[in-house]
């Protein structure tokens, strides 16, 4: 940031833009977007959804969309703050793409695999941890399997539900969560070593408030991705990861069901 711009930094703009964040304000700043997404899922998603008899999940991908398009958008007006235009640029980090396209591709493949074979087999953990700890949520068909929130209107509903969510829960707001937790928040407590992604991936987890059940089950497949991230200096190693996963399970289960095969 050269003299003049950073002399125009003021108030909120200037703190969050800081190289350095203070550990309260990053566990804040990690965990108030959850806090608002549960609020706004029981306020307005989940009633709607649940007149209108369509899936809950789309309650869900309904209140992180009021969430998180929101967050990336104040991600902007800080670029604006920043730079005098709308640009990322000194907003995020690890984002000048150091891993040649070898490299990068020979460790995403890794942590995309990686991903999805933990996060389904680690599924049983999920429920065994909601059957014993979190029946007492009070959201709408909660349960530990990975298609409860998406059960229970019919087949019709849910390939519906799916394919209009894929843009959206499927690539784009994953996308938004790998920008804003691993390429704003998480160069800003580089300062903690190898702690970074370590706290990173604690509270990412600790993020999910709406399925904190699976919290265990995070820490242990979401992990590589902060780490090497914060290893490499790539973002591109999380997105790959965590949006690649995302968009092919989504992908996997549409066509599961148009196929009739579950």
């Amino acid at each position: 940031m050269d003299n003049t711009a950073s002399t125009e930094l003021r108030g909120i703009a200037k703190r969050l833009l800081a190289e350095r964040h203070s550990l309260p304000l990053s566990i804040a700043l990690h965990l108030i977007p959850g806090a608002l997404i549960v609020a706004v899922y029981l306020l307005l998603a989940e009633p709607f959804v649940l007149r209108m008899g369509i899936p809950v999940f789309a309650g869900w991908a309904i209140a992180l969309t009021l969430v998180l398009f929101p967050l990336m958008a104040g991600l902007y007006w800080l670029g604006r703050r920043r730079n005098g235009r709308f640009s990322l640029r000194g907003v995020l980090h690890y984002t000048d793409k150091p891993l040649p396209r070898g490299k990068l591709l020979a460790m995403a493949v890794p942590l995309f695999l990686w991903m999805m074979v933990l996060s389904t087999a680690l599924i049983p953990l999920d429920g065994f941890v909601f059957d014993h700890f979190f029946t007492w949520v009070p959201f709408a068909e909660a349960g530990g399997s990975a298609t409860t929130y998406i059960e229970g209107n019919g087949r019709s509903a849910m390939l519906i539900t799916l394919v209009v969510c894929l843009p959206l829960t499927g690539i784009s707001l994953p996308l938004i969560e790998e920008f804003y937790f691993r390429g704003f928040l998480m160069p800003r407590i580089a300062h903690l070593g190898k702690g970074a992604p370590v706290l990173s991936t604690v509270l990412f987890s600790l993020y999910h408030f709406w399925a904190p059940w699976t919290f265990l089950s995070k820490l242990i497949f979401f992990f590589p991705g902060p780490w090497f991230v914060w290893k490499e200096k790539d973002i591109r190693l999380s997105i790959g990861m965590h949006v690649g996963s995302t968009a092919f399970s989504t992908v996997g289960g549409i066509a599961a069901l148009a196929l009739n095969l579950i």
